[in-house]
C-alpha cells in the first residue's frame, strides 16, 4: 500500500524544448518511483516549460538525502533547468503576522485545528494585543512586537530572531497593517504571502469600503500575492470577486469584503502548503 504522505514534490522551469516531460518521468520511473499527480504548461510566449510532479518514495531506489544531488547533475544544469525538492512527510512552518482585524486569523486557525492543512503555526506576532485571546484559544504562543517609525529597523531585526527560532519557513501577513521593509523582505523571497481588498490602487486608505461605496463601485474583490519591495505588486497567487448592488451598505460592502478576504487568503496559504504554486518573474503558475 503506498503512503501517500512518504512522496517528494519537483516544482520545475526551463527553456521549452521537445522530450522533457519524458525526461523527468523517466528518471522517477527506472527509480522505480510511482508517480502520483503530475501537471505540466508550456507559456508559448515566453518559450518555458513549467512542471509540477509528485511520486512516491516507498520503493524508490534515491535515497532521499540524494535526490536533489542526482536530479541536478543528471537533469537539471544539462536542461537550463530550476527547481524546488520538496517532501510531503516534511510540514512546513508558517508564522502568522496580524494587527487589530480577526477575520483571516480565525478562518485560517480554524482550518489548521480541522486539520485541512498539514502546517505548523508555531508562532503569531502581532504590533497590538488585540488579538492575544484568540492565540490563546489556539494555544499558539503569541508575541507582541510594537512597531514605530522611531523603531522599525529594531523591531523588524527582533521579528526575524523570533522566525529564526521557530524555524519558520514561510510568514502570511493575516491583514497586518504594517509596511514589511524590503531588508525584511530579502529573507523571506516568494516567501510572504499578503491579503488585501482588490480596489488597489484606485482606493487607497484605511477606508477602501467607504470610498468604494461612495463611487457606486458594482463588484468588490480580494487579492492574496507574495510580498516584494514593490509594494502590493508582488506574484499574484489567488483573486476573487463578489457582485454588489445599490442596496448594499458600507457595513454590507465591509463584511462582504472581509468574507471574501478570508477565502482568497486561505485558497492561496492552501497552494502554498501544497506546494503549487511556482514563481516567474512577477507571475505565479498555479497548479490544480
Amino acid at each position: 500500500m503506498i503512503k501517500t504522505d512518504n512522496t517528494a514534490i519537483l516544482l520545475i522551469h526551463c527553456p521549452d524544448k521537445q522530450g522533457i516531460l519524458a525526461v523527468v518521468t523517466e528518471f522517477i520511473n527506472v527509480n522505480k518511483g510511482n508517480i502520483l499527480y503530475l501537471d505540466q504548461w508550456v507559456d508559448k510566449e515566453d518559450e518555458q516549460f513549467f512542471m509540477r510532479v509528485e511520486w512516491s518514495l516507498d520503493e524508490f531506489e534515491i535515497p532521499r538525502e540524494k535526490i536533489e544531488e542526482y536530479f541536478a547533475t543528471l537533469i537539471a544544469h544539462r536542461l537550463e533547468m530550476k527547481f524546488n525538492l520538496y517532501f510531503k512527510n516534511v510540514k512546513p512552518r508558517m508564522a502568522i503576522f496580524v494587527s487589530k482585524m480577526s477575520h483571516c486569523l480565525y478562518d485560517m486557525l480554524a482550518r489548521h485545528a480541522a486539520g485541512e492543512w498539514q502546517v505548523d503555526i508555531p508562532v503569531i506576532i502581532s504590533n497590538h494585543l488585540e488579538l492575544e485571546h484568540v492565540a490563546q484559544r489556539f494555544g499558539i504562543p503569541f508575541k507582541h512586537i510594537p512597531i514605530s517609525k522611531e523603531n522599525k529597523a529594531a523591531q523588524e531585526a527582533v521579528q526575524l530572531e523570533l522566525l529564526n527560532k521557530y524555524r519558520v519557513s514561510f510568514v502570511v501577513l493575516a491583514r497586518y497593517m504594517q509596511v514589511v521593509s524590503d531588508d525584511f523582505i530579502q529573507y523571506y523571497p516568494n516567501k510572504i504571502i499578503n491579503i488585501h481588498h482588490s480596489f488597489l490602487p484606485a482606493f487607497v486608505g484605511a477606508k477602501p469600503y467607504h470610498a468604494a461605496h461612495a463611487r457606486g463601485v458594482k463588484l468588490i474583490g480580494a487579492t492574496s500575492h507574495y510580498v516584494t519591495a514593490d509594494l502590493d505588486a508582488g506574484p499574484i497567487i489567488k483573486q476573487d470577486v463578489t457582485h454588489i448592488t445599490h442596496k448594499d451598505t458600507v457595513e454590507a460592502l465591509v463584511r462582504k469584503g472581509q468574507d471574501l478576504e478570508k477565502i482568497v487568503l486561505s485558497r492561496a496559504v492552501a497552494k502554498h502548503i501544497e506546494r503549487k504554486v511556482l514563481v516567474y518573474g512577477n507571475r505565479t503558475v498555479v497548479f490544480e
